[in-house]
């Protein structure tokens, strides 16, 4: 539920502040300004269950990798499959894709890179080293394979709607993972 709220609260941001700048919308009327906020809270929601789906299959795929490989060696595939999906996101769209945006896209790959060590940064300081690799991991090509969808649509206002919460809710739900797996002490 607190990642849905985080969900819902960063979506009705992302969205007041994009008709704030952009002013996309045109309201006819009282309840359709009134109902605007609500939508937004809605959509937010969404995009964190999302992400919870994204999340529960990478703590599985996880659990797999760790089950079939040694520890090394799962960090290994990790780093590499996480690179190869922010080339992905970055370079392989526009050359054989035939997506148009090529700035818009190696944007949206560095911004995803920057939270990704910004979030990993914060999740070793709270537990240990051994997390950067996994964190790096998810923030990347976890992020990336959910927003595939969106960045079909090829409007930079819902890539934007769509992928800041979901970051968000990723980063927040990364960075508790270890809140939540711990053993209460016993009294």
């Amino acid at each position: 539920m607190k990642t849905m709220l985080v969900g819902a609260v960063a979506a009705l941001i992302v969205g007041l502040g994009l008709q704030l700048f952009n002013g996309f919308i045109d309201f006819k009327g009282v309840a359709d300004f009134l109902i605007y906020p609500l939508i937004l809270l809605g959509s937010g929601a969404l995009v964190s269950v999302y992400s919870q789906m994204g999340f529960f299959a990478y703590l599985t795929l996880n659990y797999m990798g760790i089950g079939i490989f040694r520890k090394k060696t799962w960090q290994y595939i990790q780093i590499v499959l996480a690179v190869l999906a922010l080339l992905e996101l970055m370079f392989f769209r526009t050359f054989v894709g035939g997506s148009t945006s090529l700035g818009q896209d190696v944007g949206l790959g560095i911004a995803i890179l920057v939270v990704a060590v910004i979030v990993a940064y914060f999740k070793v300081k709270s537990t240990n080293a051994n997390a950067w690799i996994p964190t790096l991991f998810f923030m990347m090509a976890v992020s990336i394979v959910e927003i595939i969808g969106v960045l079909q649509i090829g409007v930079s206002n819902a890539t934007i709607f769509m992928v800041v919460p979901l970051l968000i809710c990723n980063a927040y739900q990364i960075l508790t993972l270890h809140k939540v797996t711990q053993d209460e002490k016993k009294s």
